[in-house]
């Protein structure tokens, strides 16, 4: 007889952002007439920069000719896009990375929810409140969770790290021993930032505790203020503990086109073996890399041209978060982050959940965000809007709003 995997039962019944889309469809079955404006999942809406268009047509033109036609190509991640990434994100900011540590993929979400899959399902891991979904989700269709308790809704194998406005959305460090730390920085969904200094607290820790650190840096294009790191390996010692997440999603547009990247530096060693080869022999079997076509797209941003383009885009969406954050803090509403990220953390009115500020919002305002709480028990009271509307969208929001 056929057994499910009885983990996915633990789930919640909806992913966050599918039960967002269903209220959304069914609201404006009812009301054709109303104009909705979305600001809650975070997709981009500028079209891909010229310079990734051009590299992108010539790379198809490759795919038509004999000659220069490709088929399968190496699960790590075609050596060209590899070397810029060095290059680039790394080496240019003093860090030392080499091309066999970089593993191409096609989306830092699928690469966070798979990395969990190296470790033993009895290990702790510690995760902040609110958090990305997958982070919790992937580890709890493993099995690395305990049981779930209603009251909370949190599960006992799980350590939970408040980021609130209480301890001014800074994580404190673990006060039990857990072995893998997911940090999303800048934050996903609050939208703030650790400095160097708080950084590296995080990294004495998981040296003091032989923890790993599993850093999401999708956002880090964002990052405005001199203070806060780019990447964790701007921490001395970090690539003895830490993995690093980066995504061309938001950073050059690629939410529909789908490509990242993961660092397993050589020098993390779990009881003698090495997670770099571990990883690499995971992609290996489950992954058969990205498309040709769409690396050649992202080595594209690796030229002057295109991070001058890029560049405009990210700037266009920091305005976008700047009339919002300033938009409701005139409307009068206490409101964190968008500053190095493109999300915005407000608190919801006094009274209401954070799901019931999402139906006022849509049914008075038609306006659409993300509940707090769907980012977990310390999400509540809060909600998240992105700056990645439209410019008209965006001023016509906080209009609606104010």
């Amino acid at each position: 007889m056929v057994k499910i995997n009885e983990n996915y039962l633990k789930l919640q019944n909806s992913y966050l952002f599918s039960t967002i889309a269903k209220k959304v469809a069914d609201f404006q079955e009812k009301h054709p007439d109303k104009k909705v404006i979305k600001l809650g999942i975070g997709d981009v809406t500028l079209p891909i920069i010229p310079a990734v268009v051009k590299a992108m047509h010539q790379a198809v033109d490759e795919m038509g000719e004999k000659e220069s036609f490709r088929g399968y190509g190496p699960e790590q991640g075609y050596d060209f896009l590899r070397e810029k990434i060095v290059e680039w994100d790394y080496k240019k900011r003093g860090i030392s990375i080499e091309k066999e540590e970089i593993f191409v993929s096609d989306g830092a979400k699928c690469d966070t929810g798979n990395f969990q899959e190296l470790f033993d399902t009895n290990n702790t891991i510690a995760i902040t409140d609110p958090v990305y979904p997958v982070y919790l989700d992937s580890n709890v269709m493993a099995g690395r969770t305990g049981k779930f308790h209603d009251k909370t809704q949190k599960f006992d194998k799980v350590v939970y790290m408040p980021v609130t406005e209480e301890n001014g959305f800074i994580p404190e460090l673990p006060k039990e021993k857990v072995d893998l730390i997911y940090l999303c920085l800048p934050n996903n969904p609050t939208g703030t930032v650790l400095s160097k200094g708080e950084l590296k607290k995080w990294v004495d820790y998981a040296k003091e505790n032989k923890a790993l650190i599993l850093f999401d840096a999708a956002y880090e294009a964002f990052i405005v203020e001199k203070d806060v790191p780019h990447s964790i390996y701007e921490i001395e010692g970090a690539k003895e503990v830490a993995i690093e997440f980066k995504s061309f999603s938001k950073t050059a547009g690629f939410t529909g086109i789908r490509c990242a990247y993961t660092v397993v530096p050589k020098e993390i060693q779990i009881n003698g073996i090495s997670l770099n080869q571990l990883w690499n022999r995971r992609q290996c079997t489950k992954f058969n890399g990205v498309p040709y076509v769409t690396q050649r797209g992202a080595e594209a941003v690796y030229t002057e041209e295109g991070q001058k383009q890029i560049g405009e885009n990210i700037d266009y969406y920091r305005e976008n978060a700047r009339i919002i954050r300033e938009g409701l803090e005139k409307a009068g509403y206490t409101v964190y982050g968008g500053i190095n990220a493109p999300y915005i953390w407000l608190k919801v009115p006094t009274g209401l959940t954070s799901w019931e500020f999402f139906d006022k919002l849509l049914e008075e305002k038609n306006i659409v965000g993300t509940p707090g709480s769907g980012f977990g028990p310390s999400g509540e009271g809060y909600f998240r809007l992105t700056a990645f509307g439209s410019r008209e969208s965006t001023i016509e929001a906080m209009e609606r709003i104010q």
